[in-house]
């Protein structure tokens, strides 16, 4: 007797999205793209994996996500690669490359895909995850700051989820910043016997990594830490000032959050996190910032930019915590034509006839089992579940008659169609949509 095979699970933290579930997000991608194109972005599209080196220099060596949380491995020609755990560096490197920038004009992009990072599974966070990605480089000033902020706080509005929290912090450049962890790093060596052990380890390799921190002896240590707002240089603070009257001028409530510098190393001045308080710890559904020193870092080509991220599981959780019911998060609404035939020769003549209908771009659906010889009831049952707004049925006395009967699923009323005029008639009126 062969032995049975253990069955194989799906990946710890790599979640399945399955077909109940994908309609929700279908309805979060689908609207992000129109607002997202509305404000002049276009889409790009990166490999999910790129050389070690890009997120080594990018994203910080002494970040938590190259210590600790990139899949790394070597392919058979010797060289390292890693699977992205952010695409920002990824659309650095690729707009350097491909000679995207030309002067006067920013690159506006974005990009929707899959991040892996190797953290430890909790609600709303997993190892494989989803992102919606904005980026603009090219531009200074801070009033991409602000449109940045303003479409991010769209998008959110849109998808019916307008009262998050906006947190809003500067922690300067590398003129003004040298001086602040200076004075953070004395501020946390005097109390680094108070520390978890993983910020003591920060405290030397990365001290701002400290403010990020929610072990709760932690933040009790930073709660009074200086602040890296009190420490910006003129062009800093101005630059500042100025994006915080552009969002006043917006009517954009934001709170200023001294803590927040992010987890990568290549944020500058403007950083901010979009945070609902109804999903408990792992609460931020966004975040981003400024990284004007970034493509220097990855091209040595100085290039301004700023963007963020939007976690999909996140968002699709925030709509489920809100109590949104499956058809507003974007389930599908009933249309197209189900073809339920009664006998052989019905059943041949109804296969041939939705490929008919398919081709004619009209959502078709029929019993695949071929052989015409399940009831009305249990197709009817079928093409509900399916969630189609019409029936289309043939039997061997419609075929002989010539036509096919269509059952309205919604209203309950149906009608005799000619099958020669069958395809004509369900294009003539929009599958979904009350019949006249």
């Amino acid at each position: 007797m062969s032995k049975v095979p253990p069955t194989i699970k799906g990946v710890r933290g790599a979640p399945d999205i399955l077909p109940a579930e994908v309609g929700r997000w279908q309805r979060v991608e689908t609207e992000a793209r129109r607002i997202l194109e509305s404000f002049g972005y276009e889409e790009i599209r990166t490999p999910v994996f790129e050389r070690t080196e890009l997120f080594v220099r990018g994203i910080g060596e002494g970040t938590d996500i190259v210590q600790k949380e990139m899949y790394t491995f070597t392919d058979k020609g010797g060289e390292s690669l890693t699977l992205r755990p952010e695409a920002t560096a990824a659309v650095v490197r690729a707009a350097h490359e491909h000679s995207l920038l030309s002067e006067g004009r920013p690159l506006k992009v974005y990009y929707i895909g899959s991040m892996f990072r190797h953290e430890r599974p909790q609600a709303g966070r997993f190892r494989q995850f989803h992102q919606i990605g904005v980026e603009a480089m090219g531009v200074e000033g801070p009033t991409v700051d602000a449109e940045m902020l303003a479409l991010l706080l769209h998008l959110f509005t849109k998808w019916g989820l307008p009262d998050l929290e906006l947190r809003l912090n500067s922690i300067g450049d590398p003129v003004c910043r040298p001086s602040y962890v200076e004075r953070l790093t004395t501020f946390l060596h005097s109390r680094k016997a108070k520390l978890c052990s993983d910020c003591q380890g920060r405290l030397d390799r990365n001290p701002l990594r400290v403010l990020d921190c929610k072990a709760p002896g932690c933040r009790a240590v930073t709660a009074n830490a200086p602040k890296s707002v009190e420490s910006l240089c003129r062009p800093c603070a101005d630059h500042f000032q100025r994006l915080r009257e552009l969002l006043d001028a917006l009517e954009v409530t934001y709170e200023l959050d001294p803590r927040l510098v992010r987890g990568l190393d290549y944020y500058t001045r403007t950083t901010f996190e979009l945070v609902n308080p109804a999903l408990g710890a792992q609460n931020a559904v966004a975040g981003g910032g400024r990284y004007d020193g970034l493509a220097q870092e990855i091209t040595g080509t100085a290039v301004p930019g700023i963007g963020f991220a939007i976690g999909l599981e996140r968002v699709v959780a925030s709509l489920a915590a809100k109590g949104e019911d499956q058809a507003s998060l974007g389930d599908r609404p009933h249309e197209g034509v189900f073809v339920a035939t009664l006998g052989p020769e019905p059943d041949r003549h109804g296969f041939l006839l939705a490929q008919r209908l398919r081709r004619a771009g009209v959502r078709t659906g029929l019993d695949l089992t071929g052989t015409g010889n399940r009831s009305l009831r249990s197709q009817l049952r079928q093409a509900d579940k399916e969630r189609f707004r019409y029936c289309l049925i043939l039997g061997e006395d419609e075929l002989k008659k010539g036509e096919a009967t269509l059952k309205d699923m919604e209203g309950g009323g149906q009608e005799a169609i000619p099958l020669d005029r069958v395809v004509d008639h369900l294009t003539r009126v929009e599958p979904g949509e009350p019949r006249r």
